[in-house]
Order: structure tokens, then sequence, then C-alpha cells
């Protein structure tokens, strides 16, 4: 037996001496300590494998009342819409958005719901909130980047939600506000969902009564707009009519 074999047996040559110095009565046992760690190793391999897959299959959406469901029930949402439709592919939703929640909120308790969920993925749609609230859209920005961070730090895919807002701020700021969110994606080489309500913000009969959450039947347009980004993220191309048959 060779040197080089040896170290490719224990997977870490500084592991172990170079077994022609051991005294030739203890060589056998150095053999048996050498086989045993490699035994070791491999057997682990699969258990740290498949925590790498369990994390991967973990989307996590991390957003406001947008994605919370609010004023609806919540199996109603587009998120659990998209729980429902991504289940047949093995992929476990969580859904962490909580309803008022601002960036700055996000950004706290970000850490706090990567450990305890461990997505492989976060859909991060934060951002509404900040926008009505005439919020400043650089410390908008400075939270998402914050979260961005925490997220990439643990080796988690950020998708980027964004979101529009009335001009009751004036054009400047709500210009502002819309181009953020691509601005950064571009920045930060992010996968971008450009605006969550596209395509039913223009008609009123899309939203309750607050004119700001849509109803339950709008909940499929939206999952229009996010599904193709995460299967795309996820390695899933979108299959035909995928969003129609998550709203069945």
């Amino acid at each position: 037996m060779n040197h080089d074999f040896m170290a490719a047996l224990t997977g870490a040559e500084s592991l172990l001496p170079d077994y022609r110095r051991v005294p030739h009565p203890w060589r056998g046992y150095f053999l048996w300590l050498a086989l045993l760690l490699t035994s070791l190793y491999y057997v682990s391999f699969p258990v740290r494998a498949s925590n790498t897959a369990s994390a991967a299959a973990v989307v996590m959406v991390y957003g406001d009342s947008l994605s919370a469901a609010y004023g609806i029930k919540p199996e109603q949402g587009w998120v659990a819409l998209m729980e429902k439709r991504l289940a047949s592919d093995g992929i476990r939703v969580i859904n962490a958005s909580i309803s008022g929640e601002t960036t700055a909120g996000g950004l706290a308790r970000i850490q706090t719901d990567l450990n305890r969920h461990k997505p492989g993925t976060v859909v991060l749609a934060l951002g509404a909130n900040d926008g009505l609230r005439g919020l400043p859209v650089a410390i908008m920005r400075r939270n998402l980047e914050g979260m961005i961070d925490a997220i990439e730090r643990t080796g988690g895919r950020v998708i980027l939600v964004g979101i529009r807002i009335p001009p009751n701020y004036g054009i400047e700021y709500t210009s502002d506000f819309k181009n953020v969110f691509a601005a950064l994606a571009a920045q930060r080489r992010l996968a971008l969902v450009p605006f969550l309500l596209d395509g039913i913000a223009e008609d009123l009969d899309n939203f309750q009564a607050d004119r700001l959450h849509p109803v339950a039947a709008a909940q499929a347009r939206i999952l229009q707009n996010v599904l193709p980004v995460v299967q795309r993220t996820l390695g899933r191309p979108p299959r035909p009519a995928a969003a129609a048959a998550a709203a069945k």
C-alpha cells in the first residue's frame, strides 16, 4: 500500500502520520484506523447530502399582508396555491409573511426565520408598507440588502419581488420606489418578479374594500407572476398552464 493510497483513504493526509514511519508492530492498527475513518466518512456523507437536499427543497416566502392572505382564508392566498403546486415536485413552501411588516421589521427577524426554517430559496416580498408610510427609499433598499446578505450567507438563493404604490407622495418618490427593486436585483444578480400585482392592479374589482389587498379570485393571477420565476430558480421548468392548474 502506497502513501498516496493512504491519503486517499483518509481524505485528509495531515490527519494521520505517514504509515511508513509507524513502527512495524503498529502498522496493522494504523491501517485499521485509516479504514475505519474512511468508512465513517462515507457513511456520514449521505446524511450531509440529504441535509443539503432538504434545505434546497424548502422555499420560504418572506413578505407582508399581500403574501399573508390578509382578509381571505389562508388556503386561498397565492402562497398556499404555490405550496399546493410545488408539493408534487417535492418542494416544501413556508409562509413567513406577516401583515403590516416593513423592511425594517423583516430585517430584524430574518436570521431567526432562516435558522428556524433553513430555506434553500427565499422569496423576498417586502417593501409595500414602507411605501405606504412614505419611508425613505434609501433606507428600504438598505434593509432589503441586509436581508439579502443574511440569506446569501446561509447559501440560500433570493428571489426579489417588486411592488408599486399609488403616487400619494409625488411622482419622484413613486418612481424611485418602483425602480429600486429592478436596480437591486441587477446589482446583486437576483431573480426578479418585476411587479407582484401585475395584471390585477388596474382593476378595483380585484381588491377588497380597502383597495389595497387582493380578493381571493385574484390570487391565481398573482401566482402566475411568481411561480414561473420560482420554478426557474429551482431548476424546474414551468409546466404549461401551471398557475391555472394550481388554482383549481
